[in-house]
């Protein structure tokens, strides 16, 4: 392996272990967030429960959430262009820290793709 190659697969990993890293702090919040989300509007709609503790709670977790996604749009976004992938791949990605779940999966999968890249 040529030095060049060795340098842009090294790069590549760097990239790909700081999407990992942002992939599940953000899957994880995503996570956290829909069941606050869910407690609040269920206690609110059902039991008629609201308690401003537990508000500021939820809305701090979304404020955070809010911007570990865009730290998290940054790797998607440097891991995409050191694989040189298709814009889809990017819309793919950008969904992993939207929907609740998905981008853990998508984690998960990704980072296979990549190493079996690397390996081969």
């Amino acid at each position: 392996m040529s030095a060049t190659t060795q340098a842009r697969a090294d790069k590549i990993r760097g990239a790909l272990t700081r999407y990992r890293v942002m992939a599940i702090i953000t899957g994880t919040f995503l996570i956290v967030l829909t069941v606050v989300t869910l407690v609040k509007y269920i206690g609110q709609w059902v039991f008629q429960w609201e308690h401003e503790g537990f508000l500021a709670i939820a809305l701090g977790i979304g404020i955070v959430h809010g911007w570990i996604y865009v730290v998290y749009l940054l790797t998607c976004l440097d891991l995409w262009t050191k694989m040189k992938w298709k814009f889809g791949r990017l819309v793919y990605m950008a969904l992993g820290g939207v929907v609740p779940v998905i981008g853990l999966f998508l984690e998960a999968k990704l980072a296979r793709e990549v190493k079996n890249g690397l390996n081969s």
